[in-house]
């Protein structure tokens, strides 16, 4: 499985960006889907997931009511909806796909098997 992240860039304090990841490879229907953050010096945090066959949903309390994940099995991929951003939101964006991860585990990079290249989220004051 290849994972391909796009759709970060530049964006003004209170703005939005839309970001999407495409798998290649298989099917993700089947797959839990999240989105990782990581700035520079820091560990990589959790986001937001999404269990398998459009299951629950869980989001990093910094990032609930503004961020909203979601998938299109048929495209094959994960959309991350950022509204409202901050400048505390400024980080390299992963996304990651896991076709075994248990619900317990779905908050920790260590679940996932594959990963996408990162995309650069900047939010300026």
């Amino acid at each position: 499985v290849q994972l391909q992240a796009s759709g970060g860039g530049l964006v003004q304090a209170g703005g939005s960006l839309k970001l999407s990841c495409t798998a290649s490879g298989r099917t993700i229907r089947t797959s839990t889907l999240a989105w990782f953050r990581q700035t520079p010096g820091k560990e990589r945090e959790f986001v937001a997931a999404e269990f398998r066959n459009y299951g629950r949903k869980y989001y990093a309390d910094s990032v609930k009511g503004r961020f909203t994940i979601s998938r299109d099995n048929a495209k094959s991929t994960v959309y991350l909806q950022m509204n409202d951003l901050e400048p505390e939101d400024t980080a390299v964006y992963y996304c990651a796909l896991d076709n075994e991860i248990i619900l317990s585990q779905v908050r920790f990079e260590a679940g996932y098997d594959y990963w996408g290249q990162g995309t650069l989220v900047t939010v300026s004051s």
